[in-house]
């Protein structure tokens, strides 16, 4: 019997040349004043072009968008001619990408932003650390969203997605996870607003509706991802009896939309017995309600991720980790062979050690 994990897919106009999928990791290595993508960069990817689809670590909208030191950017010039040599060198190898555009909201400080406060859907702390130039620092009470920050974010994205198209991407995922923007909007305990963004599960909604309407008004069907943790529970965002009905109707709002695919992230540890039980199968529990394609990630091997495939509850499965220490992770597995374990230590820290010196199968 043929693996579906090594079979194409048709992803709107785009053809996939199998399902998997290398998942979106922050890599520090944007270790230049103007955040710029760089050859090292270009290499990394390009060593990994031979997944079906390749999205890139998170990529900040603006300025006022970092929360981490040493990511790249996608907001000036420089930056988005920067990134089309990382385009380039991936598509020479043959393999598609796309860029992945973020936002982190109120999980940011003021080392990041000229001393200025972070902006929140409301004024709460996230409770949180955030990795500035001088070491983590906690959090702060962030400044409440007027409308007009909200509309300005939302053409933030929108000139980040004209950006991203000018740079050859194939497409983009907004980074819809974790405990960033968009889920500080989905969640009632970081978004108590009392006008159309707040309150019911539609207003705090509104937000990831009115920026998926930007952003696809730019690159048209097919090519808008957009990623989601719905049992992120992390600091002052922690699931309650809001979550699932909100996720419920965002997930059926999403068909509005004909987007390239949603990307759901399993839960980092079994969530049965609190409110976000609902997510402990996210394939089966998404799958009925969002009628495009369905990406699944976190913690899959080449097993389970084509049980998913075979069960018809995702179409394409996303590896994050396994593709660190494995730039040749698709044939490792098309051929069975022993996966090579990254170095945790040298994650971010900058510089080719750690990040493209790590060895194809072959060469073992």
């Amino acid at each position: 019997m043929d693996n579906k994990l090594f079979s194409e897919y048709k992803l709107g106009d785009l053809t996939l040349k199998n399902r998997i999928v290398m998942a979106p990791m922050t890599r520090g290595r944007a270790t230049n004043p103007e955040l710029l993508a760089n050859d090292l960069m270009a290499t990394y990817y390009k060593q990994r072009a031979s997944a079906g689809l390749i999205i890139t670590e998170g990529c900040w909208v603006s300025p006022d968008a970092i929360g981490y030191i040493n990511v790249p950017g996608i907001y000036t010039d420089n930056q988005t001619k920067a990134w089309s040599h990382v385009v380039d060198a991936v598509h020479d190898a043959g393999g598609k990408i796309f860029l992945q555009i973020s936002h982190v909201g109120s999980v940011s400080h003021p080392d990041h932003l000229n001393g200025k406060l972070p902006l929140g859907p409301s004024a709460i702390n996230p409770n949180e650390q955030t990795f500035t130039p001088e070491g983590f620092k906690d959090t702060l009470l962030p400044r409440e969203m007027t409308v007009e920050d909200i509309k300005g974010i939302i053409e933030d994205f929108r000139t980040a997605s004209l950006n991203a198209k000018k740079a050859g991407f194939d497409g983009v995922e907004i980074h819809g996870a974790h405990v960033y923007l968009f889920p500080q909007f989905l969640s009632s305990e970081t978004n108590q607003r009392t006008d159309s963004y707040g309150g019911s599960a539609e207003n705090r909604s509104r937000f990831v509706i009115e920026l998926l309407e930007a952003v696809t008004s730019v690159w048209g069907k097919g090519r808008v991802g957009l990623k989601i943790s719905p049992a992120t529970s992390s600091g002052t965002l922690k699931p309650n009896a809001d979550t699932e009905p909100t996720f419920r109707y965002l997930a059926q709002a999403l068909n509005q939309f004909d987007l390239a695919y949603l990307h759901v992230l399993r839960p980092v540890e079994p969530v049965v017995g609190t409110p976000a039980e609902a997510f402990q199968d996210v394939a089966s529990y998404f799958r009925p309600l969002y009628n495009g394609t369905l990406m699944i990630g976190r913690g899959l091997d080449s097993e389970k991720g084509e049980a998913l495939l075979r069960s018809n509850n995702a179409d394409l499965l996303a590896f994050g980790l396994p593709f660190i220490a494995n730039p040749d992770l698709v044939e490792r597995y098309r051929t069975g062979a022993a996966l090579s374990l990254p170095n945790m230590d040298l994650l971010y820290t900058g510089g080719a050690e750690g990040y493209t010196d790590y060895e194809t199968f072959k060469e073992n």
